[in-house]
């Protein structure tokens, strides 16, 4: 049986998780074996222990001990439960919480590029994405338009981030992910790893050197890695002229481009239609 705890002393070091502790601290690099990441509201939380986290504690709004929060807190065992009125628990977090409801879990293991290309046909790639809310959106665009996998660069934003996770709606639980290891760096020795795994890749880039979105040469690739840029600059010369095809979305009415989350929803319907 849980324990619930109501909130009266803001500096109790329990609640340092939610507080106090920056993303940065949380990942703690260090010690990855404790690390952690905060899910933010039921469907998210449900999403994530669905996929096997393992939960520490909850802080959530008193009304949800015995209402929504009452089915996860069951599955959860005898953790700590922190409870406080809404007011009480924006003014600790300094945030306006989703549905009154965080969860801290622990960090799975992240599983290597390899095993998460093991079975895969289309994937994306995330090259240097620093914005926890593109980061977000994308995951849930990957998720819900037949992407098998999402793989990212060090330099990237983190999916766990708790912004990134909520904006995902728990799809980063969803959809097998990984990140370029020193070992596996990107571009060089990715690209390589991809290339021997049977993957054409493709560069989502404004350049006019382009073939078509819907060209059927593309359709019929077995395997696809859908490369996309960091926000602003895009991708990096070296990676377009590495990669088998560059595919610039036609625009209308004067734009010029698309946020790079919108982009990936356009290229993930077109590249992701025949992969059910």
């Amino acid at each position: 049986m849980a324990g619930i705890i109501e909130i009266t002393d803001f500096s109790a070091p329990e609640l340092d998780i939610y507080a106090r502790l920056t993303e940065n601290q949380l990942v703690n690099r260090k010690d990855p074996a404790n690390a952690m990441f905060i899910a933010e509201s039921p469907i998210v939380i449900e999403r994530a222990l669905d996929a096997g986290c393992e939960a520490v504690s909850f802080l959530m709004e008193t009304k949800h001990v015995e209402g929504k929060g009452a089915p996860l807190i069951a599955r959860c065992g005898d953790i700590p439960v922190y409870a406080a009125e809404l007011p009480v628990l924006e003014q600790l977090t300094g945030f306006k919480l989703t549905r009154g409801m965080l969860c801290a879990m622990k960090r799975p293991a992240l599983a290597s590029v390899r095993e998460v290309c093991k079975n895969a046909r289309r994937i994306a790639v995330l090259e240097n994405v620093m914005n926890p809310t593109n980061i977000g959106a994308i995951f849930r665009s990957a998720a819900a338009l037949n992407m098998d996998a999402v793989l990212l660069t060090s330099e990237g934003s983190d999916p766990l981030y708790r912004r990134a996770v909520r904006v995902s709606m728990g799809t980063v639980f969803q959809i097998p992910w990984s990140v370029f290891s020193e070992e596996e760096a990107w571009p060089d020795k990715g690209m390589a790893i991809l290339r021997e795994m049977g993957f054409k890749t493709v560069a989502m880039a404004l350049r006019n050197d382009s073939v078509s979105i819907d060209d059927p040469v593309l359709a019929a690739e077995e395997k696809l890695a859908i490369v996309l840029g960091t926000e602003g600059d895009g991708l990096s010369s070296s990676t377009i002229a590495d990669c088998d095809y560059t595919v610039k979305i036609p625009m209308s009415h004067g734009v010029d481009s698309l946020n790079v989350a919108a982009a990936s929803a356009v290229a993930f319907w077109e590249f992701g239609k025949n992969n059910t």
